[in-house]
C-alpha cells in the first residue's frame, strides 16, 4: 500500500522533510551537508544525479571516516603513530622500501605475522603503532 506525496513542497518544507528523513534513516553527513551542497549544485548547475552522487559520496566517506577511527581507537595503541612522522635519519639501518611495502598490509591480508626486532629505541614501536594505524 502505498501513498501519493504531495509534489508542492515549499523550499523550507522541503529542507525540513530532508533533515527528517536524513534522521530517521541515519545519515547524519547528508544532513549536515545538504545545504552546502545543494546550494553548490545550484551554483554548477549540477544534474540531479550528479547531485545524489555527491551526496551519497559524501555520505559514505565520512562512515569510512568514522569506521577507521573507532577501529583504531579499539585497537588500544598506547599513543598516536604514523609513518609520516616516523623519522629515519635517526635509524639509517631501516629500509624505507621496506617499511612502504609493510604499509600496504598485504602481509595482514595474507595472514602472515610480524615481528621488529631490534635494540631499544629504535623505533620499533613506533613503527608497530603506525602500521597497525595503516592496517
Amino acid at each position: 500500500m502505498s501513498t501519493q506525496r504531495d509534489r508542492g513542497l515549499t523550499e523550507e518544507a522541503a529542507t525540513t522533510a530532508i533533515d527528517q528523513a536524513c534522521r530517521m534513516l541515519r545519515l547524519p553527513t547528508i544532513r549536515g551537508q545538504f545545504p552546502d551542497l545543494a546550494e553548490a549544485a545550484s551554483r554548477e548547475q549540477m544534474s540531479y544525479r550528479a547531485f545524489l552522487a555527491e551526496l551519497l559520496l559524501a555520505e559514505c566517506d565520512d562512515r569510512a571516516r568514522r569506521r577507521s577511527e573507532r577501529r583504531i581507537k579499539a585497537a588500544g595503541f598506547p599513543r598516536e603513530k604514523s609513518l609520516r612522522a616516523f623519522d629515519y635519519s635517526v635509524n639509517p639501518n631501516i629500509d624505507v622500501a621496506t617499511i612502504n611495502t609493510l604499509a600496504t598490509c598485504e602481509w595482514v591480508r595474507k595472514s602472515h605475522p610480524l615481528c621488529l626486532i631490534g635494540d631499544s629505541g629504535t623505533g620499533k614501536s613506533h613503527l608497530l603503532i603506525a602500521l597497525g594505524t595503516e592496517a
